[in-house]
């Protein structure tokens, strides 16, 4: 038996998943995984999540080419959540920035801090 057939996933077949960068330690983005993403991700060393909106399996970076390979998979202490290091190619945000959490709360008021490192409509309308 695996360690993956340890992991517990909700009810809908899904586990969250936080991605950090193994070098800066910054946490990246959150998503989620079903068990053919993980798998997947295991072997191939490129990350794969379960899009809860589009219904289906992406790998990160398939339509911006902003890629992630994976360092490192840690799971938690209940076996229902992940952590997985990643050397991230390009920003890891559909919006543009490095992270997903470029946003802090300034006294009530939230700022963006982070660094735009694309621009999402030249990325996405090229390789549409």
């Amino acid at each position: 038996m695996s360690w993956i057939d340890k992991v517990k996933f909700d009810e809908k077949g899904l586990v969250p998943v936080v991605v950090q960068d193994y070098k800066s330690k910054d946490v990246l983005m959150v998503a989620y995984a079903n068990m053919e993403a993980l798998e997947r991700t295991l072997i191939e060393r490129k990350v794969y999540y379960y899009s809860r909106s589009r219904q289906k399996l992406w790998l990160k970076g398939e339509t911006s080419g902003f890629t992630q390979t994976v360092k490192s998979i840690y799971v938690d202490c209940d076996m229902d959540c992940l952590l997985i290091k990643v050397i991230q190619k390009g920003g890891a945000c559909h919006t543009g920035y490095m992270s997903c959490f470029y946003r802090e709360d300034a006294k009530g008021i939230l700022e963006e801090r982070g660094k735009k490192v694309f621009d999402p409509e030249k990325v996405y309308k090229k390789r549409s």
